[in-house]
């Protein structure tokens, strides 16, 4: 359990509740050069344990057992391609999101699902925005990146508004000076930002037990990491109610899989009234997520020390993909940018084209952290008070997972029994199925198959209490 034992202590847990997670190992899942199944297990087991340590604070009995199956985990951190919506495949990439060669002979990836990415993209390579996504318009950008070095795209791009990152080697990405930034500070941070008085929630009741039950959760997070997260507290039992600008619509698949357990509704921050409403919405709230990049919300009250402030006892969580320092503390980010920039898709790929991890596993495993953190805040908030901040990035969890700490090393995708596992358990169970952790559920957007749910405690919930709606069409008050 290295890697589990590392996430608690990153959260501030007491090392004595490690023996309350029993894993269940399974071979096969998750295969990579580096520790991802390590990494996955980890941010799981962390958040699991800092739902259980709520759930005995709220309840005054022992800390329930934490169960981490690696298969449950394998299927939930690649969710987004389980989903089955009405027996339809989802669509995760666009076809002008990928790798491409570039003039150097290097690679350069780019992110282009949203429209206004898209838009930025071609802007930024002289093409008109006309083009879509069309054969014609996927050979155009290759042969205009094909003409430039890689960092020239990168730099163009993001100058334009869009997102492309060139690849670079751990080595590279080590000396540029967001690496070098990213490796001095810890996994997260989580402090406490100011005062509040001691958080009093009631003792739960019922079945199943529900350690986030009673706590209301104001969501701006978008794409994966972020809604992961939410998606967690909403699990727990937590009132989510998502908040998007009208401006920025999700993607439908996107949504139907991050949207389980909340409501969705839309408000205009730039608008008078929008304003007046969320202001309404925060003086209810306990947690804030936001999952923008760093200062986009600041004009609008929402800065960790401003919400503070206003909401003495609140749970400021932040999730960014490069953090608020260094040289891209501005730039936008999403998981397979971070992979390619951090070192990672060149040491899971090989010289002739990079790779990928099998998952998404910066932004489950990092969503899952910041679930944990929240938790943790909670906990911490019932015994002593306060207002607590969190923050944490996808480019930390990178540095994580090809550092040491996580008990693998790059080129070892062998992992054996942590330490700890149970006497009787198959701790070497391999699947490549991940049918048993599926589940299927009707909704508003249509039948769904989707992944049920990693984080188990005894006793807790074992599926989300309501499926996702139609994004954006929930009236936005609390329960």
């Amino acid at each position: 359990m290295t890697g589990t034992r590392a996430a608690w202590a990153a959260l501030g847990g007491d090392p004595a509740l490690l023996s309350r997670v029993e894993p269940v190992v399974r071979a096969g899942v998750l295969p990579a050069r580096l520790p991802v199944r390590e990494l996955a297990r980890a941010c799981v087991g962390g958040c699991a344990l800092a739902a259980a340590e709520l759930a005995a604070a709220r309840t005054g009995r022992a800390v329930p057992r934490v169960r981490v199956d690696d298969g449950a985990v394998a299927a939930a951190f690649t969710s987004e391609r389980q989903l089955l919506v009405d027996g339809r495949e989802p669509v995760n990439f666009a076809p002008l999101s990928g790798f491409w060669r570039t003039g150097d002979g290097g690679w350069v990836r780019t992110h282009a699902n949203y429209p206004h990415h898209r838009a930025a993209l071609l802007a930024a390579l002289g093409l008109s925005a006309d083009s879509g996504d069309s054969a014609d318009s996927v050979d155009s950008v290759a042969a205009r990146i094909a003409e430039r070095p890689a960092v020239d795209v990168e730099d163009a791009v993001y100058a334009a508004g869009g997102l492309a990152v060139a690849l670079r080697t751990p080595e590279e990405w080590a000396e540029h000076p967001q690496g070098a930034a990213v490796a001095e500070r810890p996994l997260l941070s989580r402090e406490r930002i100011g005062e509040g008085p001691a958080r009093s929630l009631p003792a739960l009741t019922g079945d199943p037990l529900l350690p986030a039950s009673g706590l209301r959760v104001l969501d701006l997070t978008r794409v994966i990491a972020g809604p992961v997260a939410t998606r967690t507290l909403a699990l727990l039992g937590a009132d989510v109610l998502r908040i998007d600008s009208p401006r920025l619509p999700e993607l439908p698949d996107q949504h139907a899989d991050t949207g389980f357990g909340k409501r969705s509704a839309t408000l205009d921050l730039a608008r008078r009234a929008d304003l007046r409403t969320f202001d309404e919405l925060l003086a209810g709230a306990d947690v804030v997520v936001t999952g923008y990049r760093p200062g986009a919300l600041d004009r609008f009250g929402l800065a960790p020390l401003a919400l503070a402030e206003r909401r003495p006892g609140i749970v400021v969580a932040r999730l960014s993909a490069w953090g608020d320092y260094g040289p891209w503390a501005g730039r936008r980010g999403f998981d397979s940018l971070v992979q390619v920039a951090s070192g990672i898709a060149s040491a899971e790929g090989s010289p002739e084209r990079p790779g990928a991890l099998p998952a998404q596993a910066l932004d489950h495993g990092t969503g899952h952290l910041v679930a944990a953190a929240v938790l943790r805040s909670l906990t911490e908030a019932m015994a002593g008070g306060g207002t607590w901040g969190v923050s944490l990035t996808l480019a930390q969890t990178a540095h994580w997972l090809t550092g040491a700490s996580l008990g693998g090393a790059p080129g070892d995708a062998s992992e054996g029994a942590p330490e700890g596992a149970s006497e009787g358990e198959d701790s070497t169970c391999p699947t490549d199925d991940a049918s048993p952790w599926l589940a299927e559920t009707d909704s508003p957007l249509g039948r769904l198959r989707h992944a049920l749910p990693p984080v188990s405690l005894a006793g807790g919930p074992d599926n989300w209490s309501r499926p996702p709606g139609r994004w954006g069409t929930d009236t936005p008050e609390w329960r």
